[in-house]
């Protein structure tokens, strides 16, 4: 069983130091679940990018900001959960910040572009 808390603590510490400003886990795999601990440098962006078929974003640590383009899907905080969208989208740690990331990599969809 994974300590969540404890790999937050973990990862953020690992992110600060990171070249690129972030460190990540696989935690859970099952069958097509999978869930990530991602952890980020406050002003850490990761680029924009597809999203799978369904994910959602729990926040752990932090504040984070969900883009589609130049628009703002959402700012997330600690103890937030959202559910993604289904377009290319890119994720900013306003702060130092830590989320849970969840995903389905297959559900006879594809991923969204």
């Amino acid at each position: 069983m994974a300590d969540l808390m404890r790999q937050v603590t973990d990862h953020l510490e690992a992110a600060q130091s990171a070249e690129d400003g972030r460190s990540a886990e696989l935690v859970a795999r099952d069958g097509v679940l999978r869930q990530t601990i991602i952890a980020l440098r406050s002003g850490t962006r990761l680029r924009t990018h597809n999203s799978p078929p369904a994910a959602s974003l729990q926040v752990l640590a932090g504040k984070v900001r969900v883009e589609i383009g130049d628009e703002l899907q959402g700012e997330f905080k600690t103890g937030e959960l959202w559910v993604l969208t289904h377009e290319r989208h890119s994720v900013l740690a306003v702060e130092n910040s830590a989320f849970l990331l969840t995903t389905v990599t297959s559900t006879g969809e594809g991923s969204h572009a």
